[in-house]
This record gives structure tokens, C-alpha cells and sequence, in this order.
């Protein structure tokens, strides 16, 4: 037998441009990978010096003078364990997206990342210049091919590995989470390994940046396809995998098998993820949240309360004379069950003296939308309020069906620093709030069965303004994730006048989300990094049926 070696799988949470930091908990990583699981080689994921995406930090000069400095310190302080990190470099052609290869403190093998993804949200051809190169590697008896990402989702770089003699494939990732990616990710990698009848070692960055969510799940599949090692999602990790070379095949033999999360789990343990990482890398004290008795606030007070803990999660309730007892009642039995602060401020004394001020200019003029918007805006400015004197982040409370169809108020309900539930349907959040209910009964049952309200005049419903939310969300999918034409729409069953009001309210709110709080993305298709229309646009669909 010839040919051994131990693997560690690297699960690492950095944080985009905190180089140091960064190599810190690379180092630290490679200690216990050697002194507990007696590892030759540890793999961490793309890009793990940055963290990934840098974006724009990759065109400052003195980023790479950083970069440069910490890989050298990393050889220098990683001696007894052999490393797979990931890396930009400055090479005579231009800026590469590096895998590479340190042995016994010195870099010896280099890989610049071949098919460079520029679609959704990633647009890796404004920084980087791709590869042409296969990098196979003869470590320890086997010939291993490293790629990057991307290269192992399309035909070329992984089958150039092969042909050059590789027979285990080692793939680092950046790969964000969207639903149902952990399944689509690990379907699209065994059938590569199966076709090529080559082993593939994936590892993936876990961690929250910005909108992102990086979920981890790093896995391993043999020759056949089959996964024999499954490292846990959403969690930090670091796990072994034994290699064997016997004659000419290469044996695995995994040591962690954990279970895909459901479905409704998993969507939620990556809200927490992003709220937590947002917040914590961005240095608050903690959130505040406006809690109104209705349903949007109350899964995104419960999502903040698992992402933080209680003690740094506080709750205003901000009633008004249109606010229900119900409400004010479902609001603090919330607040009670999950044991954080709650605070009370009417909005009444501040409302009537913004509009007694305003009265000389409104002078003639009818009651509108206005005066429900002041209310919002009251709301907007007392959470502002306790945020700058407290230090605590606002989280808002948007939904993606209401923030598609600018059905909130800037400056009012949409002020925030983050948004747990940007992207996530209304519909999605019932099923959210009755999952989290199943772990807990934390959101009273009352707030997910009532008619949604914004009660901002006597005995309103959302349905006075929007289409149902079940005719409501399946038409957004299909306009803003698939970019269906109207007509295609109408023909799946759904009315026109619904389908146009819809998209009129779609495209004339363009100006709001470009003002909306980021927020974790858990679609296929969120608005910001993904869907990026212009403000002012002379285009609108046609709608003839």
C-alpha cells in the first residue's frame, strides 16, 4: 500500500478583508488539524486569505501588499502540517483568482482559477484574468488536481485535471447558499465524479458577508458519485478524511456523515447566520426592532433573539390610536417568551405635532397617504433614536413580497441598518414562524392567523391594496426570480388585472429598493447583488393578453 494520506476539511468564518485576522484563524485551524486529527494536509476554501467576494478591495494597491506580507507569514508559522488555501495574485497578465499549494513552509504548486463566474451574484471578470493552466500535483504517491469553484460546474478545467493524470480532484469554494443550493451544489459535483470516475474533495466557506450567506457543507464524494463524507451546514467545522492508494485506486474513508437540513430548517438557520455575522463583523452592540403585533416583525425579533442571544435583542412597541389591543398584546406576550427588553413609546404626542407644524402647508389639501406615512415615519425616527444613543443596529422588517411591490414607507418602516427577511416571501414567512414555533412556542399563534395589517387607519388589511398573497407571491416569482413575461404569466392561470397591477408596482418601486437596508439572500434571485435594474428606464413590459 502506498500513497496515505489524512485530509482535514477547513469550515473557516473569516471576514472579507481582515487579512491578518484571517491568517490567524488559518494557523490556528492547522494546529488543531496536526495536534488532534494528525493531518498531513489541510484544505481551506477560495479565496480565504480576503475572504470572498472582496469585490473592489482587490483594485487597492496596498490590499495586496497585505496579502503578500500574511502569506509569508502563514509559511513562515505553518511548518509541520501542508496547506490548500485560496488567494488573489498579481501575475504579468493580470489579477488571478489562486488555489495553491504550501509544503514545509514554502509555496510550491499555484493554480489560477480557469472559468471565472460572471453572472447573479457573482462578476469575477472585473477583477480577474483567467487561468489556462491545469495544476496536478504528485503529493505523497497522489496525483491530485487543484481547481477553484466554478471550474468544476462546467466542462474544461476538471476534465483537463484528469487528462493530465490527476486522480482526486481537490475543489475549494466560495459557493453562497440560496435554497435548495446544498443539493443542486452536491448534485452537479457527483455526477462530475462519476462521469470521470475521479474522487472530488469540495470544501466551502461558511460565514455571513453582507447579503451573502456561506453555508459550509463541505463534502467529499469517490469515484462513483457518492458522497462518503458530509461536513455539517452553517457551522464552522473541521473534519478528517483518510486517502489510501491501493495499485491504482484511490479508497476514501470519510469521518463525519452529517444530514441534509430540511428544508424550512435550512432557510432559517441561514437567516440566523446572516443576522448574526452582519451584525457581530460589523462591531454593534446589538439590534433593536420595532415588534407590532404582526407577523413580519415577529419572526425577524425570534430570527435576531437566536442570532444574538436575549440580552442583546430590544423591542419597541410603538402604538398609535389605530393600534389594536390584540397587537399590544401579542407584542409583549413575544417579548415575554423570549425573555428581551420591551419598551413601549406611543407615537400619538410626536404624530400630532408633526402635523400640526404641517397644517398651514397642507392648508386645502385632502387626507391621503400622507398622514399614514407620517405615522411610519414616526416609528422610523424613534428607532433611530434609540439605535444612536444605544449603539444598536435597527433590524427592519420588510418582506421580499412587500419589498417588490413598495409596499412600505421610506424613512419610516423601511429605516434599518439589515434586513433578515429582504428575500424571503410573505408566504415563506408563515412557514417560517410555524417551523420556529415547532422548536419553541415563542410567536403567539394569533399573530400568524390573523389578516395582516399595517394599521395605519381604522380596520385596514393588506388586501386593500395588494392582490392576496397567494395569487400575490407566485406572480412575483415568476416576474421578478424568472423574468416572465406578462403574457406568460396570464397563461399559467393568474388574472390580468392582477398580473398587471403587479408589475406595475414592481417596476415603478425600483427607487425604493435602491434605498432598502441590505438583507440575507436566500432566493435564487434577491434584489440587489442579483436583479440590478436602473432607476430611471424608459422600458416597460407590454402587457397584451
Amino acid at each position: 500500500m502506498s500513497g496515505e494520506i489524512s485530509i482535514a476539511l477547513a469550515q473557516i468564518n473569516v471576514v472579507v478583508g481582515a487579512i491578518e485576522s484571517n491568517v490567524d484563524q488559518i494557523i490556528a485551524f492547522a494546529k488543531r488539524a496536526k495536534s488532534e486529527l494528525g493531518c498531513d494536509l489541510m484544505v481551506c476554501s477560495e479565496l480565504v486569505l480576503t475572504g470572498y467576494p472582496p469585490e473592489d478591495l482587490l483594485l487597492r494597491p496596498g490590499f495586496h501588499a497585505r496579502i503578500e506580507q500574511q502569506l509569508k507569514r502563514l509559511c513562515e508559522e505553518v511548518t509541520d502540517i501542508d496547506l490548500v488555501v485560496g488567494y488573489p495574485k498579481k501575475t504579468m497578465t493580470g489579477l488571478c483568482n489562486v488555489g495553491a499549494l504550501i509544503q514545509g513552509g514554502s509555496i510550491t504548486h499555484e493554480y489560477a482559477k480557469m472559468d471565472l463566474p460572471n453572472y447573479g451574484v457573482f462578476d469575477e471578470k472585473r477583477y480577474f484574468v483567467t487561468g489556462d493552466q491545469s495544476c496536478v500535483i504528485d503529493y505523497r504517491g497522489v496525483k491530485i488536481g487543484l481547481t477553484v469553484c466554478e471550474d468544476i460546474w462546467h466542462e474544461g478545467p476538471v476534465e483537463q485535471a484528469v487528462a493530465d493524470g490527476a486522480e482526486l480532484i481537490i475543489n475549494i469554494n466560495g459557493s453562497p447558499y440560496h435554497a435548495n443550493k446544498i443539493t443542486e451544489r452536491r448534485d452537479v459535483v457527483c455526477d462530475r465524479a462519476n462521469k470521470l470516475d475521479t474522487p472530488v474533495v469540495y470544501v466551502n466557506q461558511i460565514g455571513g458577508q453582507d447579503e451573502l450567506v456561506f453555508d459550509g457543507a463541505s463534502f467529499v464524494t469517490d469515484e462513483n458519485g457518492k458522497v462518503v463524507h458530509q461536513m455539517a451546514s452553517f457551522v464552522e467545522g473541521l473534519s478528517s478524511l483518510q486517502i489510501a492508494k491501493q495499485q491504482d485506486a484511490i479508497r476514501l474513508r470519510g469521518s463525519e456523515m452529517v444530514e441534509e437540513l430540511p428544508y424550512l430548517q435550512s432557510v432559517y438557520e441561514a437567516l440566523v447566520l446572516g443576522v448574526r455575522d452582519y451584525v457581530t463583523k460589523n462591531g454593534f452592540s446589538g439590534v433593536v426592532i420595532g415588534l407590532s403585533g404582526g407577523i413580519d416583525s415577529a419572526l425577524t425579533t425570534t430570527i435576531a433573539v437566536d442570532a444574538l442571544g436575549p440580552e442583546n435583542v430590544d423591542v419597541i412597541m410603538m402604538p398609535f390610536r389605530y393600534t389594536s389591543d390584540i397587537s399590544k398584546h401579542d407584542a409583549h406576550a413575544e417579548a415575554e417568551a423570549l425573555g428581551i427588553k420591551y419598551h413601549v413609546v406611543s407615537i400619538e404626542p410626536m404624530y400630532d405635532a408633526f402635523v400640526k407644524q404641517l397644517a398651514p402647508i397642507f392648508e386645502g389639501l385632502e387626507e391621503d397617504t400622507t398622514e399614514e406615512n407620517i405615522q411610519a415615519r414616526c416609528r422610523g425616527l424613534t428607532l433611530m433614536a434609540f439605535s444612536n444613543k444605544t449603539g444598536r443596529m435597527v433590524l427592519t422588517t420588510g418582506n421580499k413580497s412587500e419589498m417588490s411591490v413598495g409596499y412600505a414607507t421610506l424613512y419610516g418602516d423601511m429605516v434599518g441598518g439589515y434586513n433578515a427577511i429582504k428575500d424571503v416571501p410573505k408566504i415563506l414567512v408563515y412557514e417560517l414562524a410555524r417551523y420556529r414555533n415547532t422548536v419553541s412556542p415563542v410567536i403567539p399563534e394569533r399573530v400568524i392567523t390573523r389578516e395582516p395589517s399595517a394599521e395605519l387607519k381604522p380596520d385596514q388589511i393588506d388586501s386593500d391594496s395588494l392582490p392576496p398573497y397567494d395569487i400575490l407571491d407566485p406572480i412575483l416569482e415568476l416576474y421578478v426570480e424568472e423574468d416572465c413575461p406578462p403574457k406568460e404569466i396570464v397563461a399559467k392561470g393568474y388574472a390580468p388585472e392582477h398580473v398587471s397591477q403587479v408589475i406595475r408596482m414592481v417596476d415603478r418601486n425600483e427607487y425604493k429598493r435602491r434605498q432598502a437596508a441590505p438583507g440575507v439572500r436566500i432566493t435564487k434571485r434577491a434584489f440587489g447583488r442579483d436583479r440590478r435594474y436602473p432607476i430611471t428606464s424608459g422600458f416597460k413590459p407590454k402587457i397584451d393578453w
